[in-house]
């Protein structure tokens, strides 16, 4: 069964795929073959070509480092890296991908006063972020209850392909999603398409809305200084209305032209703009009436909308204070599930080791203790993995199939511009188990800290 996305017919998806004819080549100040290295491309965003050799000796590797993952990680050049275990744990930040799903909740408010063009480009603060989400064990999970009255869950649904499911709730809205990325790495870059689907329902008025978000670049993974750029269009449509929003993600240019910069309108059903929507998407977004050419109607004027979030300075990952909230034990509900990212091992030293800080600044990581906290933590990380192939192979061996817990596989599949999508929805369990817990006299508190990580479900169905 095809969704409400394909009703939209060609136009809508021609205008998205018309981005991708210039997404690969939209950095165009690269530097081939820099430094002896065959494939190589350096994009300084501050600079042009005469920087990008220059730009290529910095970032945060030691010398000896960069080669080395430079000659690792060539040979996969022009493959998906989405599953792969072998990147470098240093580009990791002490997070999951289930976590950073949650990021968007910070700004919910918007939501509730149901300005929801604002609401899906507040998310681009955090996706500037050069660290890498921890990939998300089969049956992993992520909670949140403790924020603007939202419950969120989160939860790994399929290992191959990777596949996380969300849901949130409260008096104002409903959000779902389906995140799915595909990648296609080029040595020094790295493209990523979200194959994902997200719906709002906005309780109020009924209203259903849908988004197909822009491609991302991450530029600079090995060479030079790591930076992230979202060249194209992201088309929010609400299915009820008709009504549209485009907005335009510029690529950035010359000397850092256009960078972070996003442009667009709101369309009514007749695709005749009503209000043009400018800004950054790493400061705030305003909007403004506008005619049917698209120009501002006299007598008005900006309204800014959106704001980003005060965070602390010089933070180690570039967190926002919701960010480190979302991360901490000290915020989780009662009873956490066993399976949640917080306790997550390889997560928990990443972000509590000695990684120095200055040799951060300096452009790597130069201390030996840093060194000594990155090798176990990847020691970590390949364990869980391996444990995780381990009890795939034991579930096979029993003939059985993994189940997620709070989400359901349905017959629905999602087109996307790049791909298509199985769609997994929210199945209440979540909410049943939440309020048990809430309204429960018995339930004793149990000490985070000391709760081993546990998303193995394999044990459990081999003895029902």
């Amino acid at each position: 069964m095809a969704s409400e996305d394909s009703k939209q017919g060609g136009g809508f998806f021609a205008s998205i795929a018309s981005t991708l004819t210039n997404f690969g080549s939209a950095m165009t100040k690269s530097v081939n073959g820099i430094l002896g290295y065959e494939g190589l491309e350096v994009v300084n965003p501050e600079g042009g070509t005469e920087d990008a050799e220059e730009e290529a000796k910095r970032g945060r590797w030691k010398k000896e480092d960069r080669d080395s993952h430079w000659k690792m990680m060539q040979k996969y050049i022009g493959a998906d890296v989405t599953s792969m275990v072998t990147l470098p744990v240093l580009i990791f930040e002490p997070m999951s991908m289930l976590q950073k799903m949650a990021e968007l909740m910070e700004y919910s408010y918007l939501l509730d006063l149901a300005d929801e063009s604002s609401w899906f480009i507040s998310v681009y603060y955090a996706l500037q972020r050069t660290w890498k989400p921890f990939n998300p064990i089969l049956g992993e999970t992520y909670e949140m209850v403790n924020h603007g009255g939202i419950t969120f869950i989160s939860e790994q649904v399929s290992h191959h392909p990777p596949i996380s499911a969300g849901h949130a709730e409260n008096e104002h809205f409903i959000y779902d999603i389906t995140s799915k990325v595909k990648t296609k790495f080029f040595g020094n870059s790295l493209d990523v398409y979200p194959l994902g689907r997200t719906r709002v329902t906005l309780k109020r008025d009924g209203v259903v809305l849908g988004l197909v978000p822009p491609p991302t670049k991450v530029n600079n993974l090995i060479f030079g200084r790591t930076w992230i750029d979202s060249p194209g269009e992201m088309v929010l449509t609400n299915f009820t209305t008709g009504d549209k929003v485009v907005l335009y993600f510029q690529p950035c240019g010359w000397f850092g032209a256009g960078r972070y910069e996003v442009d667009g309108y709101v369309y009514n059903a007749a695709e005749e703009p009503k209000m043009l929507m400018t800004g950054k998407w790493n400061e705030s977004m305003s909007y403004q009436p506008c005619d049917l050419e698209g120009e501002p109607l006299p007598g008005t004027e900006l309204k800014e909308v959106w704001k980003v979030a005060d965070a602390p300075e010089n933070d180690r990952f570039q967190y926002t204070y919701f960010a480190h909230k979302i991360n901490s034990v000290d915020t989780a509900p009662k009873k956490l599930l066993a399976s949640d990212s917080r306790l997550r091992p390889d997560r928990y030293a990443l972000e509590k080791g000695d990684l120095s800080q200055s040799g951060f600044e300096k452009g790597s990581c130069a201390s030996s203790e840093g060194k000594r906290v990155l090798s176990f933590v990847w020691l970590i990380l390949f364990r869980l993995e391996e444990r995780q192939r381990v009890e795939k192979r034991n579930r096979e061996a029993e003939g059985h199939q993994f189940t997620p817990r709070w989400f359901d596989l349905t017959s629905e599949i999602n087109p996307t511009p790049w791909g298509d999508l199985e769609v997994y929805s929210y199945n209440g369990k979540y909410t049943q188990h939440r309020a048990a817990i809430d309204s429960s006299d018995r339930v004793q508190e149990t000490d985070i800290r000391s709760t081993e990580f546990n998303p193995w479900q394999y044990e459990n169905l081999a003895s029902e």
